[in-house]
């Protein structure tokens, strides 16, 4: 009998401030979507390096007949000068973090140079002479391109050593960023839901101010009292939160597993099992941000 009594308070709670509930169950959503956008955007991040940095590799460039540095003097690279780079990279103290090292030529960087950049204006000026010799070693484990880097840097012949994983930083960075603002706005738009929670319980008090009064005089308790208001606002922000982990599995599901994974198959995507994980747990941070703020507007409007 209580606890239809308690469901009868709370029904009719719901009832009467509709459209608060409504924004409470949107902002909550939208909220909650973009939680799930950032743990799910740090995931693919984390999956994405671990994916490219196990395939980057260390470039080592030699001299060409126009390079001028500390190791070139404008002559290219004699084939003494890259054996010399071969044993340094087979060395004892060297092999052990090499994994495979290939050779370059300037026919093959040519036709790789075409591959990616035919057709735009520095195509017209390339040609097999004007590209530079080079060795791709691929390092035993990502860190080992740094040990790789100094051993050969300062040979002579070699004019630059370039580490592929230099060229993924500020990809990275950037959808670091990026997860980093949804999680910024995801934070505003949970304040705007917490707020909006407790003015539904304000609502919801003032609405019912004659009937709080008679339950008081009929010696009802703070519990009894409190405990529609607080149900109200978590029911609220729950249907929030399951639509926002419906969405997120759904887009997990049928756009990026449907959609983007078939067109990027060398690409490690995140998968259904992620976002199953991640579902749960906007559903608790809903129901949990919703009961805080319940229990804070209760204290601070009811006064009981």
């Amino acid at each position: 009998m209580r606890i239809q009594l308690i469901a009868n308070e709370v029904w009719n709670g719901l009832r009467r401030n509709l459209s608060v509930v409504v924004s409470v169950v949107l902002v909550t959503f939208i909220s909650l979507s973009f939680v799930g956008a950032a743990i799910l955007l740090q995931q693919q991040i984390n999956q994405m390096k671990g994916f490219w940095y196990d395939r980057a590799q260390v470039g080592i460039y030699f001299c060409g007949p126009v390079d001028a540095t500390d190791t070139c003097t404008q002559t290219a690279a004699t084939p003494e000068q890259i054996e010399a780079v071969r044993s340094t990279l087979s060395s004892g103290a060297i092999a052990p973090y090499v994994a495979d090292v290939q050779f370059e030529d300037r026919e093959l960087a040519y036709q790789h140079f075409m591959e990616q950049f035919g057709g735009t204006a520095s195509a017209e000026f390339a040609s097999p002479e004007t590209m530079n010799e080079a060795l791709w070693v691929r390092p035993t484990t990502p860190q080992d391109a740094d040990l790789i880097r100094e051993a050969t840097t300062a040979l002579p012949g070699v004019l630059e050593v370039r580490d592929q994983r230099a060229l993924l930083e500020p990809i990275f960075q950037v959808l670091n960023t990026a997860s980093l603002a949804a999680i910024g706005v995801a934070v505003l738009m949970l304040v705007a839901a917490v707020l909006l929670i407790s003015t539904t319980i304000r609502l919801s008090a003032f609405s019912r101010k004659r009937e709080l009064g008679i339950m008081r005089l009929v010696g009802a308790s703070n519990r009894f009292i409190q405990t529609p208001f607080i149900i109200e606002g978590v029911v609220a922000a729950l249907i929030g939160a399951v639509l926002a982990a419906g969405s997120v599995v759904a887009v997990v599901h049928f756009v990026l597993q449907g959609y983007v994974a078939p067109m990027l198959q060398t690409i490690a995507i995140v998968g259904l099992d992620d976002a199953l994980v991640v579902a749960p747990v906007l559903i608790g941070i809903g129901v949990l941000f919703a009961g805080v703020a319940a229990a804070v507007a209760i204290r601070r409007y009811l006064k009981i």
